[in-house]
């Protein structure tokens, strides 16, 4: 699994392949292959604790006392609790695509793979939307999204921290509390949901990365059997990222299939849904947020909120990241989108090798 870095990467030092690397909690997997006498303890880099909590992304998740499968359970946690991040941990050798483990403050140790990293910023709302819409993501762990305020007890949505969606109005209720109204870019209805939870985005946070480059000296490489994404300019690595691409289940084979392709379809956010939902492997989810595309058939790079455990196969055919991994692939390939705009085509884009 681990040849990406032991026949590809030997030209780069320590500090050269840290710096190139996410800065998300989960790309500290290569740490123990880069120096080989070092023994598995808390990661120290201050850069490291940039999420402050962690979601439960299952309807129930184990906590041990070391972090290890093996170990003494300890207590459950249930979906969507958030529980403070305490430390970074490398555990011992299972599971081995991913070792990354993080410690909950005041309850142990739990698998990094069912905890989305998460932080709690409240926002300071404007009831002035531009007429094109304004695009926002959720800046706290959840927040429920109404039919409307007059009724908030009939929610539509549970929207999730990372995930993006258009703003197309403001609406005060009776007492006076700000809502934005999102407009759903795959079913005809609109939905609200508290302004505070709420960032609009603006337009220098997505401004294109390395866009002195020219498009024919970026490319990026998905290696599939290391489950890893190398973004390139002018023939050198300049970005890593751990992924998880298509997989077999059982009512169907969605293995992420090798080939050159081109990002020539983008897209901020998007509601992704198929299947019957009381199917296994239906799914219905908003706000996926920066979506890039490389078949007429959707498959694409996006980020993704609904499991942080990257290193396996594990989707439907899309190479899935992290909400902040997806985005610097978002800003950094071409066509760029301005942000006023909902979709994206071009004819040409970045290169994608599938392999």
């Amino acid at each position: 699994m681990f040849k990406l870095v032991q026949n590809d990467l030997k030209q780069l030092s320590r500090r050269e392949f840290l710096k190139l690397s996410s800065t998300t909690l989960a790309s500290f997997w290569i740490i123990p292959l880069l120096d080989r006498g070092w023994i598995p303890g808390k990661l120290q880099d201050p850069t490291i604790l940039d999420f402050k909590y962690g979601r439960a992304l299952q309807p129930a998740v184990d906590v041990y006392n070391k972090p290890s499968l093996k170990a003494t359970l300890v207590r459950t946690i249930w979906q969507d609790d958030v529980v403070p991040i305490e430390s970074v941990t490398v555990g011992d050798e299972e599971p081995s695509y991913n070792r990354i483990w993080y410690e909950m403050q005041g309850l142990g140790f739990v698998h990094s793979g069912i905890i989305q990293p998460v932080n709690i910023n409240a926002n300071s709302p404007t009831e002035i939307i531009p007429e094109s819409g304004s695009l926002a993501e959720i800046t706290v762990p959840y927040t429920d999204a109404v039919w409307h305020p007059r009724s908030p007890h009939l929610v539509t949505y549970r929207l999730y921290y990372g995930t993006v969606y258009w703003i197309t109005g403001s609406l005060s209720d009776k007492n006076g509390k700000l809502w934005y109204k999102i407009s759903d870019d795959k079913w005809d209805m609109q939905y609200y949901v508290d302004a505070t939870h709420v960032h609009l985005i603006q337009p220098k946070e997505i401004e294109p990365l390395s866009p002195q480059v020219p498009e024919a000296e970026k490319m990026i490489e998905i290696r599939l059997q290391d489950q890893a994404v190398i973004a390139y300019e002018y023939g050198r690595p300049v970005y890593f990222a751990r992924t998880a691409t298509g997989a077999r289940f059982a009512d169907g084979d969605f293995r992420t299939a090798p080939g050159k392709f081109i990002t020539n379809r983008k897209r901020p956010s998007r509601h992704m849904a198929a299947g019957d939902p009381a199917a296994a492997n239906s799914y219905d989810l908003p706000g996926i947020p920066w979506v890039c595309y490389l078949t007429e058939s959707g498959v694409s790079f996006h980020g993704t909120y609904w499991h942080n455990d990257y290193g396996k196969p594990r989707s439907h055919g899309c190479i899935n990241l992290t909400p902040d991994d997806a985005r610097w692939v978002y800003r950094w390939t071409n066509p760029v989108v301005p942000i006023e705009m909902e979709t994206h085509n071009a004819k040409d884009g970045t290169f994608v090798l599938i392999q």
